[in-house]
């Protein structure tokens, strides 16, 4: 009898989430066609963070599709003393608005929904942020959330 060998799987720096898992349609003639969009968080908690969305013809190859596009668009963010982010910064992506701001050390973060898995992912640990748009829509909301974080000015070092 021969023994098999299993080989381990590198194991990824990144950590994710799937934020939002849709099913979407398509009429064609003779009927419908559905697919399956994902939206994923990937990042290090070291200050790299990135969202994709993907489409896929099942659940598991649209979040594989997802991770590949969210390290492509890698966004890499100065932490101030490796928990917060230097300054407060605001942004906008459709219809979903975001504002964050820094906060003391030991306050954790205050945030919910997409923005939360966004700045945990990203290693953020005291801050506070609000969606002042009035979408549900976790996708637009993240994306608001990278677009913010876009906006951060590097931490100049003494």
């Amino acid at each position: 009898m021969q023994r098999r060998t299993f080989t381990k799987r590198p194991v990824s720096e990144f950590k994710e989430k799937v934020l939002d898992l849709r099913r979407v349609t398509r009429v064609v003639a003779g009927g419908k066609r559905f697919r399956f969009r994902t939206t994923v968080v990937i990042g290090d908690e070291k200050g790299r963070v990135g969202v994709g969305v993907a489409k896929g013809l099942d659940v598991q190859s649209s979040i594989a599709k997802a991770k590949v596009e969210a390290k492509k668009d890698l966004l890499t963010i100065a932490l101030k003393d490796g928990r917060t982010i230097p300054h407060e910064v605001s942004a906008k992506y459709s219809a979903a608005r975001v504002i964050i701001k820094p906060a003391a050390e030991g306050n954790g973060l205050r945030a919910g929904g997409a923005v939360r898995s966004v700045l945990s992912l990203a290693g953020i640990k005291d801050a506070s942020a609000k969606c002042l748009g009035r979408t549900p829509n976790k996708l637009t909301n993240a994306m608001a959330t990278i677009e913010a974080l876009k906006k951060l000015k590097a931490i100049r070092k003494k």
